[in-house]
């Protein structure tokens, strides 16, 4: 029988090896990729992800539920920057563009709120509009209800060009165009 030097008795364990490593990964990853469980999870994450909503700049009065920013974005960085005020006329919306200027009316209650929408949310289905605690507090919405039915009516509504778009809040629809000092003329 031929003997085997210890440095090609060493390769060839090494070119064993490689090989069943290489065989095993691959079969691994073939079964992990055609089993039942990764395509569901694959077909749900899919089916669950949101569209990113189209910013509305029509100024037009939307319907829906209102709710309370949660207690753990006070002082968090909103979308525009600025740290979330819970005594502030801060709100989020997925569809109104940062910068416009609303009026929240509680439908139940009928009472109103100036906001601005400096914020993206809110992140549960159905609602249109998060409030600042105090905010919502001022139209009625109690933290223990926590939600209400509410129109959302844009006062001015920034857009893409840097005009200002009034909304059905206020009478006429002229487009102005702001200046450096942000002054609408």
């Amino acid at each position: 029988m031929p003997q085997i030097s210890p440095c090609n008795r060493l390769a060839v364990v090494l070119a064993v090896c490689t090989v069943s490593v290489s065989t095993a990964g691959f079969t691994l990853q073939a079964r992990a990729e055609g089993s039942p469980a990764t395509q569901k999870s694959t077909s749900l994450r899919h089916a669950t992800s949101p569209a990113k909503p189209k910013l509305d700049v029509s100024g037009h009065k939307r319907v829906g539920e209102a709710s309370f920013y949660s207690k753990k974005s006070v002082g968090k960085k909103m979308a525009d920057g600025t740290a979330m005020k819970p005594h502030g006329d801060n709100a989020a919306s997925k569809t109104l563009p940062l910068g416009t200027t609303a009026k929240v009316t509680n439908m139940e209650t009928g009472k109103s709120a100036v906001v601005t929408i400096q914020d993206r949310g809110p992140h549960v289905k159905g609602r249109i509009v998060d409030l600042s605690p105090s905010t919502a507090q001022k139209i009625g919405i109690e933290r223990d209800e926590g939600v209400a039915k509410v129109e959302v009516t844009p006062i001015t509504v920034p857009l893409p060009d840097g005009s200002v778009k009034t909304g059905v809040a206020t009478p006429g629809t002229k487009t102005a165009k702001r200046t450096s000092s942000s002054r609408v003329e």
